[in-house]
């Protein structure tokens, strides 16, 4: 499977989150949260309308760092898993794309965002 490099594990900050922009010709932009060595990415679009979901640059988190925020409308979804806990689309959950990191890099599939 062809694979495409988001960034170095160590250029996201531990409990923070990174937004990439999608790959040529795609549409829909990634971010990935860090929590220690684990990484967990998603497609930056909310189940509800599908609109990015962060207001600036790689805000993607509530204050305490839990909980992903769509800036539209409030819906809070767990980092852990992408499920939305509440707003309007409770329930539902952020698009998940399969993460691997090797040699400190992380990977995710080439047609992800397309």
């Amino acid at each position: 499977m062809a694979e495409r490099a988001l960034c170095r594990l160590d250029e996201i900050a531990d409990g923070a989150a990174r937004g990439f922009p999608p790959p040529p010709g795609g549409f829909t932009g990634l971010f990935a949260l860090r929590r220690g060595g684990e990484v967990h990415v998603y497609v930056n679009a909310c189940p509800h309308l599908g609109i990015p979901l962060e207001p600036l640059p790689d805000r993607f988190l509530d204050g305490a760092g839990r909980h992903v925020v769509c800036s539209t409308h409030g819906a809070r979804f767990r980092a852990e898993d992408g499920f939305c806990v509440s707003g309007p689309c409770a329930g539902d959950s952020l698009e998940a794309v399969p993460v691997r990191i090797e040699d400190g890099v992380v990977l995710v599939p080439a047609e992800a965002g397309l």
